[in-house]
C-alpha cells in the first residue's frame, strides 16, 4: 500500500475559543493534484500550516512523509507558497532563486525554473521593482526550487490577471507531469476545475466533500434566486434546504433546484415581484452547503 505524502487523522486545531479545523481526516497520496476548495476562513490555510509543521494540532495526528512535520528532515521534500508574498527587495530575482535552491539537497536548475514560470527576462531585476503579479509568480516558482515531492500552494494566483493565472496553471501542470504532488487551495471554482483531479471541500473547519472533480462540481452547483415579497417566511418554507438571506427589501435564496423552487412558488399563490435567477457564486454556494452541514450536525446531536 502506498504511503501518503501527508496525512491528518482526527485533527482539530483551536485558537482560543475558535475552532479552525474540526476533526479532519484526510490523506494526500503521491501523484495527485488536489484542490482544497472553500470560502475564506473555512480552514484551508490552517490545514496547510499543520502539514508544514508551522502549527501543532490541538488533538489528532499529522504526518509528513511518514514522520513529524516539525522535523526539518521531513520537510526537505516539501515546497510551499503562503498567501502573502514576502521577498527580499534588494536581491535580484536570479539571486533569490539561487539562494532558496541552495537550502535543498536536490535543487531545480535555476534557469529551467525561471523559464517555466516566465521569469527569464526578470532574472537581473531586483524583487522590489517587480509588479505584484511578477512577485506572485516568483513566490510560486520558489516552492519548486528544491525538487520537491509535495508542494502546498495557498491561493497561488492571488493578484494575477487572467493571462497570468493561466500561465501559472500551465507551469503547475508541467511540474505535476514531472512527478510533483500538488495541493492547491482556492475559493475560485475555475482555478480548481482547471487544475485538480481530486477536490476536498472545506467549510467551517469540516471536510464537506472529498471526491473526484466532476462529483464535487455537481455537488456545489447552485442557483441564487432574488425576489421581493411581503411573505418571505412562507416562501422559505417551499424549500427548507435553501439558504435564505435578506438584502434590504430583497429576499435571497440559494438552492440546488431553482426551477423546482419557482414552479412551487407560482403554484403557491404567495405574492412576489422583481424575480431574478443567476448562478450562485462559489462563496454563496459554500455558505449554503456549510449551513446544511451545520443543520445536519445539530440535528444529529439532538437525536442523540
Amino acid at each position: 500500500m502506498t504511503t501518503p505524502h501527508a496525512s491528518l487523522r482526527g485533527v482539530t486545531r483551536r485558537y482560543g475559543d475558535h475552532i479552525a479545523v474540526d476533526d479532519v481526516t484526510l490523506d494526500i497520496q503521491p501523484g495527485q493534484i488536489v484542490g482544497m476548495l472553500g470560502p475564506n476562513g473555512a480552514g484551508k490555510t490552517t490545514i496547510l500550516s499543520l502539514i508544514q509543521g508551522l502549527r501543532r494540532p490541538s488533538t489528532g495526528a499529522v504526518t509528513l512523509f511518514g514522520g513529524d512535520p516539525r522535523d526539518a528532515r521531513n520537510r526537505m521534500r516539501l515546497g510551499g507558497t503562503p498567501q502573502e508574498t514576502a521577498l527580499p527587495e534588494a536581491l535580484r530575482v536570479g539571486e533569490v532563486i539561487d539562494f532558496v535552491g541552495r537550502h535543498f539537497d536536490r535543487r531545480t536548475a535555476p534557469d529551467a525554473l525561471a523559464e517555466q514560470f516566465g521569469l527569464t527576462d526578470l532574472l537581473r531585476r531586483q524583487t522590489g521593482a517587480l509588479s505584484g503579479g511578477q512577485k506572485r509568480r516568483l513566490s510560486v516558482a520558489l516552492a519548486f526550487a528544491g525538487t520537491p515531492a509535495l508542494v502546498l500552494l495557498d491561493e497561488p494566483t492571488t493578484g494575477l490577471d487572467v493571462d497570468g493565472r493561466r500561465a501559472l496553471w500551465d507551469a503547475i501542470r508541467a511540474q505535476h507531469d514531472a512527478g510533483v504532488t500538488v495541493v492547491v487551495t482556492s475559493h475560485y471554482l475555475e482555478e480548481i476545475a482547471a487544475l485538480a483531479e481530486r477536490v476536498i471541500v472545506i467549510g467551517e473547519g469540516h471536510v464537506l466533500a472529498d471526491d473526484r472533480l466532476d462529483a464535487v462540481l455537481s455537488h456545489v452547483g447552485r442557483s441564487r434566486v432574488a425576489l421581493k415579497t411581503t411573505d418571505a417566511v412562507a416562501i422559505a418554507r417551499l424549500d427548507p434546504a435553501a439558504h435564505h438571506d435578506t438584502d434590504g427589501d430583497i429576499e435571497l435564496f440559494t438552492m440546488a433546484d431553482s426551477d423546482g423552487f419557482i414552479r412551487e412558488l407560482v403554484r403557491s399563490g404567495i405574492p412576489f415581484h422583481d424575480l431574478s435567477v443567476r448562478g450562485a457564486t462559489l462563496e454563496e454556494a459554500f455558505l449554503a452547503l456549510t449551513r446544511a452541514a451545520g443543520t445536519r450536525e445539530t440535528t444529529g446531536r439532538s437525536a442523540a
